[in-house]
């Protein structure tokens, strides 16, 4: 068997088994997961392992989160096609790409990573994917958002928030929706937040484990674990 059949039989199991876990429910998000090759979004010492449900490192003390969490916030975020998102913490890029799937041809990524090489480890996976038409890849603090390109549909940050920062409010439309965790450098809650009437509608998903998220509005870098 070649190696892309081998890698789709791997995330056609994976992806059946989140679906029997009840993690997976809606078929927008099961489509774009079964269409985004996982593979091409990890190193190449891990490729075998890309079908595991769990996290893998990508360099500079980051990971690409495991399948099931990208499972969850995909569906808790609810993309649609022609959507404006913005996402904080890029990583090697696959989010953002499983996003893109969700929203293109209309809709667009920016998505903010704090750590120059792995934006540009994340550009070169989603040129080689087809992905970089529909997402813009930007090095900066993602804290402050992308003022730019606001407001936006569907915030998305991969990364451990102390708080929901103000700049993410500000820059999330009215009935907009955002998915983050929230906590300390050890263990977050998974938040689902909602703009409604000029008033965020906050609800509580998951606790779950992120990378700290640096920056003005996160994490100063010598309180990161």
């Amino acid at each position: 068997m070649k190696s892309d059949e081998v890698f789709r039989v791997r995330r056609e199991e994976l992806i059946e088994g989140l679906v029997r876990e009840g993690i997976l429910k809606s078929r927008p998000v099961i489509d774009a997961m079964m269409r985004v090759p996982r593979e091409e979004f990890v190193l190449a010492k891990y490729k075998d392992l890309a079908y595991a449900d769990t996290p893998l490192p990508i360099g500079f003390g980051q990971t690409i989160s495991a399948p099931h969490m990208v499972a969850m916030m995909t569906e808790a975020l609810r993309p649609s096609r022609g959507d404006k998102v913005l996402e904080v913490g890029t990583g090697s890029g696959y989010q953002a790409a499983v996003i893109a799937e969700m929203i293109k041809p209309e809709g667009h990524v920016w998505t903010i990573e704090i750590i120059p090489e792995l934006a540009r480890f994340a550009e070169s996976n989603l040129k080689r994917t087809g992905y970089d038409t529909y997402v813009t890849v930007l090095i900066g603090d993602g804290s402050k958002g992308y003022e730019d390109a606001s407001p936006y549909d569907k915030i998305i940050v991969t990364a451990a928030a102390p708080s929901i920062p103000e700049p993410l409010v500000s820059q999330l439309k009215e009935g907009g929706r955002m998915v983050l965790p929230v906590g300390d450098a050890y263990l977050q809650i998974l938040k689902v937040v909602e703009k409604r009437g000029g008033f965020l509608h906050v609800e509580d998903s998951v606790p779950c484990v992120f990378v700290s998220l640096v920056g003005e509005y996160g994490f100063k870098r010598w309180e990161v674990s």
